[in-house]
Protein backbone atom coordinates (compact mmCIF):
# COMPACT_ATOMS: atom_id res chain seq x y z
CA UNK A 1 0.00 0.00 0.00
CA UNK A 2 2.53 2.66 -1.50
CA UNK A 3 1.80 6.06 -1.07
CA UNK A 4 3.80 8.75 -3.14
CA UNK A 5 3.56 12.74 -2.49
CA UNK A 6 3.57 15.06 -5.60
CA UNK A 7 4.74 18.65 -5.41
CA UNK A 8 4.04 21.60 -7.91
CA UNK A 9 5.67 24.82 -6.84
CA UNK A 10 4.35 27.19 -9.25
CA UNK A 11 4.47 31.80 -9.41
CA UNK A 12 1.50 31.47 -7.15
CA UNK A 13 1.45 28.90 -4.63
CA UNK A 14 2.58 25.40 -3.90
CA UNK A 15 0.17 22.34 -4.34
CA UNK A 16 1.01 19.17 -2.80
CA UNK A 17 -1.28 15.80 -3.45
CA UNK A 18 -1.18 12.35 -2.47
CA UNK A 19 -1.10 9.21 -5.04
CA UNK A 20 -2.28 5.82 -4.22
CA UNK A 21 -0.16 3.85 -6.25
CA UNK A 22 -2.65 0.38 -5.76
CA UNK A 23 -5.89 2.02 -5.93
CA UNK A 24 -4.52 4.62 -8.95
CA UNK A 25 -6.48 7.96 -7.22
CA UNK A 26 -5.63 10.90 -5.71
CA UNK A 27 -6.68 10.45 -2.12
CA UNK A 28 -5.22 14.07 -0.89
CA UNK A 29 -4.64 17.59 -1.86
CA UNK A 30 -3.40 20.72 -0.28
CA UNK A 31 -2.41 24.57 -1.29
CA UNK A 32 -0.50 26.94 0.43
CA UNK A 33 -0.37 30.44 -1.31
CA UNK A 34 3.26 32.80 -1.95
CA UNK A 35 3.82 35.83 -3.15
CA UNK A 36 5.08 38.24 -5.71
CA UNK A 37 7.65 40.91 -4.59
CA UNK A 38 5.74 44.49 -5.09
CA UNK A 39 7.18 47.59 -6.49
CA UNK A 40 10.19 46.26 -8.56
CA UNK A 41 10.81 48.38 -11.80
CA UNK A 42 8.70 47.22 -14.49
CA UNK A 43 10.08 43.91 -16.03
CA UNK A 44 11.47 42.75 -12.96
CA UNK A 45 10.16 39.87 -11.26
CA UNK A 46 11.68 38.19 -8.53
CA UNK A 47 10.08 36.19 -5.14
CA UNK A 48 12.08 35.22 -2.08
CA UNK A 49 12.70 31.20 -1.84
CA UNK A 50 12.19 31.08 1.89
CA UNK A 51 8.86 31.29 1.46
CA UNK A 52 8.61 28.48 -1.37
CA UNK A 53 10.00 26.53 1.45
CA UNK A 54 7.31 27.19 4.16
CA UNK A 55 4.59 26.68 1.78
CA UNK A 56 6.33 23.55 1.06
CA UNK A 57 5.77 23.03 4.47
CA UNK A 58 2.27 23.82 4.99
CA UNK A 59 1.17 21.50 2.10
CA UNK A 60 3.22 18.65 3.35
CA UNK A 61 1.83 18.94 7.26
CA UNK A 62 -1.78 19.38 5.78
CA UNK A 63 -1.75 15.90 3.08
CA UNK A 64 0.31 14.36 6.25
CA UNK A 65 -2.63 14.50 8.40
CA UNK A 66 -5.18 12.94 6.20
CA UNK A 67 -2.93 9.97 5.44
CA UNK A 68 -0.83 7.53 7.05
CA UNK A 69 2.38 9.20 6.40
CA UNK A 70 4.76 5.60 7.14
CA UNK A 71 2.89 4.65 4.13
CA UNK A 72 4.88 7.45 2.25
CA UNK A 73 7.37 5.87 -0.06
CA UNK A 74 9.16 8.77 -2.37
CA UNK A 75 8.50 12.52 -3.12
CA UNK A 76 8.94 14.42 -6.80
CA UNK A 77 8.59 18.23 -6.94
CA UNK A 78 7.67 19.70 -9.82
CA UNK A 79 8.70 23.76 -9.98
CA UNK A 80 8.64 27.02 -11.90
CA UNK A 81 11.17 26.97 -14.57
CA UNK A 82 14.10 29.16 -15.47
CA UNK A 83 14.03 31.19 -11.95
CA UNK A 84 18.10 31.92 -10.55
CA UNK A 85 18.62 30.79 -7.39
CA UNK A 86 21.80 31.78 -5.79
CA UNK A 87 23.66 30.68 -3.19
CA UNK A 88 26.37 31.40 -1.05
CA UNK A 89 29.32 28.56 0.16
CA UNK A 90 26.80 27.36 3.04
CA UNK A 91 23.92 26.73 0.99
CA UNK A 92 22.15 30.28 2.09
CA UNK A 93 20.22 32.52 -0.19
CA UNK A 94 21.75 35.52 -1.35
CA UNK A 95 19.21 37.56 -2.60
CA UNK A 96 15.27 36.96 -3.93
CA UNK A 97 15.28 34.72 -7.28
CA UNK A 98 14.80 36.15 -10.81
CA UNK A 99 11.89 34.24 -12.34
CA UNK A 100 10.81 32.93 -15.32
CA UNK A 101 8.60 36.17 -16.21
CA UNK A 102 11.34 38.32 -15.46
CA UNK A 103 12.16 40.32 -18.53
CA UNK A 104 15.07 42.66 -17.25
CA UNK A 105 18.06 40.57 -18.92
CA UNK A 106 17.39 41.65 -22.34
CA UNK A 107 20.97 43.55 -22.37
CA UNK A 108 22.75 40.14 -20.36
CA UNK A 109 21.09 37.96 -23.16
CA UNK A 110 22.83 40.19 -26.05
CA UNK A 111 26.13 40.03 -24.52
CA UNK A 112 26.29 36.25 -24.27
CA UNK A 113 25.24 35.73 -27.36
CA UNK A 114 27.20 38.02 -28.88
CA UNK A 115 30.48 36.05 -27.16
CA UNK A 116 28.88 33.12 -28.36
CA UNK A 117 29.11 33.99 -31.91
CA UNK A 118 25.06 35.03 -32.70
CA UNK A 119 22.13 33.54 -32.68
CA UNK A 120 23.07 30.88 -34.69
CA UNK A 121 25.89 29.69 -33.01
CA UNK A 122 24.12 29.98 -29.89
CA UNK A 123 22.01 27.19 -31.33
CA UNK A 124 24.61 25.00 -32.76
CA UNK A 125 26.11 25.49 -29.27
CA UNK A 126 23.41 24.76 -26.97
CA UNK A 127 20.15 23.99 -29.05
CA UNK A 128 18.51 27.42 -27.95
CA UNK A 129 18.81 30.75 -28.37
CA UNK A 130 19.63 33.04 -24.86
CA UNK A 131 15.97 34.37 -24.02
CA UNK A 132 15.36 36.46 -21.07
CA UNK A 133 13.15 33.85 -19.43
CA UNK A 134 16.24 31.57 -19.44
CA UNK A 135 18.27 31.42 -16.46
CA UNK A 136 21.93 32.37 -18.21
CA UNK A 137 21.27 35.93 -18.40
CA UNK A 138 19.93 35.98 -14.45
CA UNK A 139 22.81 35.05 -13.21
CA UNK A 140 24.89 37.38 -16.04
CA UNK A 141 22.81 40.49 -14.34
CA UNK A 142 23.77 39.43 -10.96
CA UNK A 143 27.35 39.54 -12.38
CA UNK A 144 26.87 43.26 -13.81
CA UNK A 145 24.03 44.90 -11.42
CA UNK A 146 25.00 43.45 -7.77
CA UNK A 147 28.97 42.59 -8.04
CA UNK A 148 29.15 42.49 -4.37
CA UNK A 149 25.91 39.56 -4.03
CA UNK A 150 27.85 37.84 -7.08
CA UNK A 151 31.22 37.78 -5.14
CA UNK A 152 29.15 35.54 -3.02
CA UNK A 153 27.72 33.24 -5.68
CA UNK A 154 29.07 29.72 -5.46
CA UNK A 155 25.72 27.55 -6.10
CA UNK A 156 23.41 28.04 -8.64
CA UNK A 157 19.95 26.19 -8.56
CA UNK A 158 16.65 26.53 -10.01
CA UNK A 159 13.88 26.89 -7.86
CA UNK A 160 12.57 22.48 -8.14
CA UNK A 161 16.19 22.09 -6.94
CA UNK A 162 16.49 24.74 -4.23
CA UNK A 163 13.41 22.59 -2.77
CA UNK A 164 14.92 19.55 -3.06
CA UNK A 165 18.25 20.71 -1.36
CA UNK A 166 16.52 22.12 1.47
CA UNK A 167 14.10 18.65 1.41
CA UNK A 168 17.51 16.62 0.97
CA UNK A 169 20.50 19.02 1.29
CA UNK A 170 22.17 17.64 -1.95
CA UNK A 171 22.80 20.47 -5.06
CA UNK A 172 21.44 18.10 -7.77
CA UNK A 173 20.06 19.20 -11.36
CA UNK A 174 18.30 17.09 -13.47
CA UNK A 175 18.72 16.93 -17.28
CA UNK A 176 14.79 18.09 -18.22
CA UNK A 177 14.84 21.37 -15.82
CA UNK A 178 18.61 22.37 -16.94
CA UNK A 179 17.65 21.96 -20.42
CA UNK A 180 16.25 25.53 -19.75
CA UNK A 181 18.88 27.52 -18.54
CA UNK A 182 20.79 28.09 -21.34
CA UNK A 183 23.87 26.86 -20.33
CA UNK A 184 23.39 23.02 -21.51
CA UNK A 185 23.89 21.54 -25.06
CA UNK A 186 20.52 19.69 -24.73
CA UNK A 187 21.60 17.09 -27.98
CA UNK A 188 24.61 16.32 -25.41
CA UNK A 189 23.02 16.28 -22.30
CA UNK A 190 25.84 18.08 -20.62
CA UNK A 191 26.95 21.25 -19.67
CA UNK A 192 27.72 23.67 -22.54
CA UNK A 193 31.86 25.17 -21.24
CA UNK A 194 30.88 27.88 -24.49
CA UNK A 195 27.87 29.44 -22.69
CA UNK A 196 29.98 29.41 -19.44
CA UNK A 197 32.50 30.81 -20.68
CA UNK A 198 31.07 33.74 -22.28
CA UNK A 199 29.35 34.17 -18.21
CA UNK A 200 32.56 33.16 -16.12
CA UNK A 201 34.92 30.34 -16.25
CA UNK A 202 34.48 29.95 -12.37
CA UNK A 203 30.32 29.30 -13.66
CA UNK A 204 31.41 25.94 -14.11
CA UNK A 205 32.36 24.90 -10.21
CA UNK A 206 29.04 26.39 -8.95
CA UNK A 207 26.66 24.36 -11.34
CA UNK A 208 25.43 21.09 -9.86
CA UNK A 209 26.41 17.74 -11.36
CA UNK A 210 23.81 16.82 -13.77
CA UNK A 211 21.87 13.54 -13.74
CA UNK A 212 19.43 11.58 -15.54
CA UNK A 213 16.02 12.12 -14.34
CA UNK A 214 15.26 8.76 -13.10
CA UNK A 215 18.37 9.15 -10.76
CA UNK A 216 17.12 10.21 -7.11
CA UNK A 217 17.90 14.02 -6.09
CA UNK A 218 18.59 11.95 -2.16
CA UNK A 219 17.10 11.03 0.69
CA UNK A 220 14.98 13.00 3.05
CA UNK A 221 16.90 14.69 5.56
CA UNK A 222 16.19 12.61 8.88
CA UNK A 223 15.39 15.66 10.95
CA UNK A 224 12.31 16.38 7.96
CA UNK A 225 11.07 12.89 8.12
CA UNK A 226 10.47 12.81 12.27
CA UNK A 227 8.91 16.34 11.07
CA UNK A 228 6.15 14.85 8.88
CA UNK A 229 6.14 11.87 10.10
CA UNK A 230 7.52 10.06 6.76
CA UNK A 231 9.50 6.86 7.26
CA UNK A 232 13.36 7.42 7.34
CA UNK A 233 14.29 5.79 4.37
CA UNK A 234 11.65 7.51 1.99
CA UNK A 235 13.16 9.07 -1.25
CA UNK A 236 13.24 12.34 -3.19
CA UNK A 237 13.03 11.80 -6.98
CA UNK A 238 14.87 13.75 -9.31
CA UNK A 239 11.55 16.22 -10.36
CA UNK A 240 11.91 18.73 -12.91
CA UNK A 241 10.36 22.15 -14.24
CA UNK A 242 6.55 21.84 -14.13
CA UNK A 243 6.41 21.65 -17.79
CA UNK A 244 8.46 18.28 -17.57
CA UNK A 245 6.28 17.31 -14.77
CA UNK A 246 3.37 18.49 -16.74
CA UNK A 247 4.23 15.86 -19.33
CA UNK A 248 4.39 13.30 -16.88
CA UNK A 249 0.65 14.10 -15.43
CA UNK A 250 -0.81 14.02 -18.74
CA UNK A 251 0.77 10.88 -19.99
CA UNK A 252 3.00 12.89 -22.83
CA UNK A 253 5.66 10.71 -22.16
CA UNK A 254 5.74 8.81 -25.54
CA UNK A 255 5.80 10.38 -28.85
CA UNK A 256 2.50 11.43 -30.42
CA UNK A 257 0.66 13.59 -27.17
CA UNK A 258 0.21 16.98 -27.08
CA UNK A 259 -0.25 18.55 -23.60
CA UNK A 260 -1.52 22.57 -23.38
CA UNK A 261 -1.05 24.15 -20.28
CA UNK A 262 -3.32 27.52 -19.79
CA UNK A 263 -1.77 28.79 -16.69
CA UNK A 264 -0.40 32.07 -15.23
CA UNK A 265 2.15 31.02 -18.89
CA UNK A 266 1.24 29.16 -21.48
CA UNK A 267 2.77 26.07 -22.80
CA UNK A 268 2.07 23.04 -25.43
CA UNK A 269 4.32 20.46 -25.87
CA UNK A 270 5.29 16.94 -27.30
CA UNK A 271 7.12 14.11 -25.81
CA UNK A 272 10.05 13.18 -28.79
CA UNK A 273 12.81 10.64 -28.67
CA UNK A 274 15.16 12.27 -30.52
CA UNK A 275 16.54 16.42 -30.11
CA UNK A 276 14.12 18.90 -32.00
CA UNK A 277 15.61 21.73 -32.74
CA UNK A 278 14.10 25.05 -34.51
CA UNK A 279 16.71 26.62 -36.58
CA UNK A 280 14.97 29.76 -35.46
CA UNK A 281 15.01 29.32 -31.89
CA UNK A 282 11.01 30.21 -31.76
CA UNK A 283 10.43 26.53 -30.14
CA UNK A 284 12.52 25.42 -27.16
CA UNK A 285 14.47 22.26 -27.39
CA UNK A 286 14.48 21.12 -23.95
CA UNK A 287 14.78 17.43 -22.92
CA UNK A 288 11.73 15.83 -21.03
CA UNK A 289 12.18 14.28 -17.35
CA UNK A 290 11.72 11.11 -18.50
CA UNK A 291 14.91 10.40 -20.40
CA UNK A 292 14.04 12.18 -24.08
CA UNK A 293 13.15 15.42 -25.34
CA UNK A 294 10.19 17.90 -24.80
CA UNK A 295 9.94 20.51 -27.82
CA UNK A 296 7.99 23.33 -26.29
CA UNK A 297 6.46 26.81 -26.35
CA UNK A 298 6.26 28.67 -24.34
CA UNK A 299 3.79 32.13 -23.56
CA UNK A 300 4.19 34.55 -20.57
CA UNK A 301 0.59 35.76 -20.86
CA UNK A 302 -2.22 33.61 -20.09
CA UNK A 303 -4.34 33.52 -16.80
CA UNK A 304 -2.96 37.06 -15.71
CA UNK A 305 -4.44 38.75 -18.77
CA UNK A 306 -7.84 36.79 -18.45
CA UNK A 307 -7.54 37.75 -14.27
CA UNK A 308 -6.83 41.31 -15.36
CA UNK A 309 -9.79 41.53 -17.19
CA UNK A 310 -11.56 39.80 -14.06
CA UNK A 311 -10.34 42.39 -11.96
CA UNK A 312 -11.01 46.15 -15.01
CA UNK A 313 -14.90 44.60 -15.04
CA UNK A 314 -15.59 43.14 -11.21
CA UNK A 315 -16.21 39.69 -12.68
CA UNK A 316 -15.46 36.35 -10.54
CA UNK A 317 -14.79 33.72 -13.35
CA UNK A 318 -18.50 32.87 -13.82
CA UNK A 319 -19.26 36.31 -14.71
CA UNK A 320 -16.08 36.01 -16.96
CA UNK A 321 -17.36 32.87 -18.69
CA UNK A 322 -20.89 34.72 -19.39
CA UNK A 323 -19.73 37.66 -20.92
CA UNK A 324 -17.39 35.89 -23.14
CA UNK A 325 -20.13 33.40 -24.41
CA UNK A 326 -22.59 36.94 -24.87
CA UNK A 327 -19.75 38.14 -27.18
CA UNK A 328 -19.91 37.46 -30.91
CA UNK A 329 -16.62 34.46 -32.31
CA UNK A 330 -13.72 36.98 -33.23
CA UNK A 331 -15.56 39.70 -30.68
CA UNK A 332 -15.82 41.62 -33.99
CA UNK A 333 -12.98 41.67 -34.80
CA UNK A 334 -11.19 42.93 -31.76
CA UNK A 335 -7.81 41.73 -31.81
CA UNK A 336 -5.91 41.69 -28.02
CA UNK A 337 -1.70 41.18 -27.89
CA UNK A 338 -1.62 40.04 -24.87
CA UNK A 339 2.44 40.97 -24.30
CA UNK A 340 1.09 42.57 -20.64
CA UNK A 341 4.62 41.38 -19.19
CA UNK A 342 6.43 41.20 -22.15
CA UNK A 343 6.77 37.90 -24.64
CA UNK A 344 8.85 34.66 -25.20
CA UNK A 345 7.34 33.22 -28.17
CA UNK A 346 7.72 35.17 -30.25
CA UNK A 347 10.58 37.03 -28.61
CA UNK A 348 9.08 40.41 -27.71
CA UNK A 349 10.43 41.02 -24.35
CA UNK A 350 9.65 45.01 -24.07
CA UNK A 351 6.14 44.06 -25.58
CA UNK A 352 3.64 45.39 -23.88
CA UNK A 353 -0.84 44.54 -24.50
CA UNK A 354 -2.37 46.24 -27.40
CA UNK A 355 -6.15 46.17 -28.18
CA UNK A 356 -6.93 46.80 -32.40
CA UNK A 357 -10.62 47.23 -33.26
CA UNK A 358 -12.00 49.41 -30.56
CA UNK A 359 -15.19 51.17 -32.37
CA UNK A 360 -19.04 52.19 -30.96
CA UNK A 361 -19.66 48.15 -31.23
CA UNK A 362 -16.33 46.57 -29.47
CA UNK A 363 -15.61 48.98 -26.94
CA UNK A 364 -18.00 46.60 -24.45
CA UNK A 365 -16.57 44.15 -21.18
CA UNK A 366 -17.74 41.52 -23.60
CA UNK A 367 -15.61 41.95 -26.56
CA UNK A 368 -12.96 42.74 -24.28
CA UNK A 369 -13.46 39.82 -22.33
CA UNK A 370 -13.92 37.39 -25.24
CA UNK A 371 -10.69 39.26 -26.93
CA UNK A 372 -8.94 38.60 -24.50
CA UNK A 373 -9.22 34.88 -24.53
CA UNK A 374 -9.14 34.83 -27.92
CA UNK A 375 -5.67 36.76 -27.93
CA UNK A 376 -3.81 34.47 -25.86
CA UNK A 377 -5.22 31.15 -27.63
CA UNK A 378 -3.96 32.50 -31.19
CA UNK A 379 -0.43 33.76 -29.01
CA UNK A 380 -0.08 30.18 -28.48
CA UNK A 381 -0.88 28.84 -31.42
CA UNK A 382 1.48 30.64 -32.93
CA UNK A 383 3.59 28.27 -31.43
CA UNK A 384 1.73 25.57 -32.15
CA UNK A 385 2.50 26.45 -35.45
CA UNK A 386 5.70 26.54 -35.54
CA UNK A 387 5.79 23.16 -33.83
CA UNK A 388 3.94 21.90 -37.12
CA UNK A 389 6.73 23.60 -39.19
CA UNK A 390 9.35 21.42 -37.19
CA UNK A 391 7.11 17.80 -37.90
CA UNK A 392 5.66 17.80 -34.84
CA UNK A 393 1.70 18.05 -35.54
CA UNK A 394 -1.28 18.19 -33.12
CA UNK A 395 -4.53 15.51 -33.25
CA UNK A 396 -5.56 16.09 -30.25
CA UNK A 397 -4.42 18.53 -27.34
CA UNK A 398 -4.30 17.12 -23.78
CA UNK A 399 -5.27 20.33 -21.68
CA UNK A 400 -4.46 21.59 -17.92
CA UNK A 401 -4.12 24.60 -15.84
CA UNK A 402 -7.23 27.53 -14.73
CA UNK A 403 -7.89 28.45 -18.41
CA UNK A 404 -8.98 24.85 -19.16
CA UNK A 405 -11.71 24.44 -16.53
CA UNK A 406 -13.64 26.92 -18.74
CA UNK A 407 -16.09 25.80 -20.87
CA UNK A 408 -16.29 28.61 -23.07
CA UNK A 409 -12.30 28.91 -23.10
CA UNK A 410 -12.07 25.18 -24.40
CA UNK A 411 -14.30 25.97 -27.29
CA UNK A 412 -12.35 28.80 -28.26
CA UNK A 413 -8.89 26.62 -27.86
CA UNK A 414 -10.23 23.86 -30.24
CA UNK A 415 -11.55 26.38 -32.85
CA UNK A 416 -8.75 28.21 -32.87
CA UNK A 417 -6.04 25.63 -32.66
CA UNK A 418 -8.51 23.16 -35.27
CA UNK A 419 -7.76 19.98 -33.55
CA UNK A 420 -10.17 18.02 -30.32
CA UNK A 421 -9.35 19.78 -27.16
CA UNK A 422 -10.01 17.33 -23.88
CA UNK A 423 -9.08 17.75 -20.43
CA UNK A 424 -7.83 15.86 -17.58
CA UNK A 425 -9.15 13.66 -14.57
CA UNK A 426 -6.58 15.16 -12.43
CA UNK A 427 -6.12 18.89 -12.89
CA UNK A 428 -3.03 18.97 -10.90
CA UNK A 429 -0.91 17.86 -14.01
CA UNK A 430 2.37 19.09 -12.74
CA UNK A 431 2.11 17.59 -9.23
CA UNK A 432 0.40 14.48 -10.51
CA UNK A 433 3.77 14.03 -12.43
CA UNK A 434 5.75 14.60 -9.45
CA UNK A 435 4.01 11.54 -8.04
CA UNK A 436 4.43 9.14 -10.73
CA UNK A 437 8.25 9.78 -11.06
CA UNK A 438 8.81 9.66 -7.56
CA UNK A 439 7.37 5.82 -7.83
CA UNK A 440 8.83 5.41 -11.20
CA UNK A 441 12.13 6.33 -9.14
CA UNK A 442 11.56 3.73 -6.20
CA UNK A 443 10.89 0.63 -8.46
CA UNK A 444 14.22 1.66 -9.98
CA UNK A 445 15.89 1.99 -6.97
CA UNK A 446 14.52 -0.98 -5.62
CA UNK A 447 15.64 -3.06 -8.64
CA UNK A 448 13.35 -3.38 -10.95
CA UNK A 449 15.22 -2.46 -13.99
CA UNK A 450 12.82 -2.98 -16.61
CA UNK A 451 10.36 -0.10 -14.88
CA UNK A 452 9.36 2.40 -17.38
CA UNK A 453 7.43 6.03 -17.11
CA UNK A 454 4.46 4.49 -18.94
CA UNK A 455 4.33 1.92 -16.19
CA UNK A 456 2.79 3.96 -14.02
CA UNK A 457 1.25 6.66 -15.99
CA UNK A 458 -1.38 3.82 -17.59
CA UNK A 459 -4.03 3.50 -15.72
CA UNK A 460 -3.46 6.73 -13.87
CA UNK A 461 -3.73 9.31 -16.08
CA UNK A 462 -7.42 9.87 -17.53
CA UNK A 463 -8.92 11.93 -19.90
CA UNK A 464 -12.32 13.92 -19.10
CA UNK A 465 -14.22 13.33 -21.62
CA UNK A 466 -17.06 15.45 -20.47
CA UNK A 467 -14.82 18.25 -21.24
CA UNK A 468 -14.33 17.18 -24.82
CA UNK A 469 -14.57 20.06 -27.39
CA UNK A 470 -14.65 19.84 -30.99
CA UNK A 471 -13.98 22.41 -33.43
CA UNK A 472 -16.82 24.40 -35.68
CA UNK A 473 -15.92 24.54 -38.87
CA UNK A 474 -17.50 28.38 -39.71
CA UNK A 475 -15.23 29.25 -36.30
CA UNK A 476 -12.01 27.73 -37.30
CA UNK A 477 -12.05 29.82 -40.78
CA UNK A 478 -12.80 33.14 -38.82
CA UNK A 479 -10.06 32.51 -36.50
CA UNK A 480 -7.06 31.72 -39.45
CA UNK A 481 -8.35 35.22 -40.54
CA UNK A 482 -8.04 36.64 -37.29
CA UNK A 483 -5.09 35.03 -36.67
CA UNK A 484 -3.53 36.34 -39.68
CA UNK A 485 -4.06 39.96 -38.39
CA UNK A 486 -2.49 39.38 -35.19
CA UNK A 487 0.51 38.30 -36.19
CA UNK A 488 0.37 41.41 -38.37
CA UNK A 489 0.01 43.23 -35.85
CA UNK A 490 2.92 41.75 -33.44
CA UNK A 491 5.08 41.95 -36.42
CA UNK A 492 4.92 45.44 -36.97
CA UNK A 493 4.90 46.99 -33.74
CA UNK A 494 8.59 44.75 -32.41
CA UNK A 495 10.10 48.50 -33.59
CA UNK A 496 7.74 50.80 -31.26
CA UNK A 497 7.65 48.33 -28.04
CA UNK A 498 11.28 49.16 -26.95
CA UNK A 499 10.62 53.24 -27.09
CA UNK A 500 7.40 52.80 -25.22
CA UNK A 501 8.83 50.69 -22.38
CA UNK A 502 11.02 53.67 -22.38
CA UNK A 503 7.90 56.31 -21.69
CA UNK A 504 6.71 53.74 -18.94
CA UNK A 505 9.94 53.93 -17.27
CA UNK A 506 10.90 49.84 -17.41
Amino acid sequence: MSLFIGIDSGTQSVKAIVLDLEARTVIAEARAPHRLIDGLPVGHMEQHPQEWVEALDAVILEVAQKIDPVRVRGIGVSGQQHGFVPLDADGAVIRPAKLWCDTSTTAECAVITKKLGGPKAAIRLTGNLVLPGFTAPKILWLKRHEPANYKRLRHVLLPHDFLNFHLTGNYFMEFGDASGTALMDVRRRTWSREAIKAIDANLADWLPPLAASHVAAGALRPGLAQHYGFSPDLVVSAGGGDNMMGAIGTGNVSPGVISASFGTSGTIYAFASKPVVDAEGEIAAFCSSTGGWLPLLCTMNVTTVTEQVCALFGYDHAALEAAVAAAPPGAGGLVLLPYFAGERTPNVPDGSGVLLGLNNKTLSAGHVARAAMEGVTMGMNYGLRRLADLGVKAKEIRLTGGGAKSAVWRQIMADIFGVPVVGMMEEEGAALGGALQAAWCVALREGNRRARISDFTNGVVALKEETRCLPDKANVVRYRELQAVQDKLSESLRGVFSAQRRLAGG
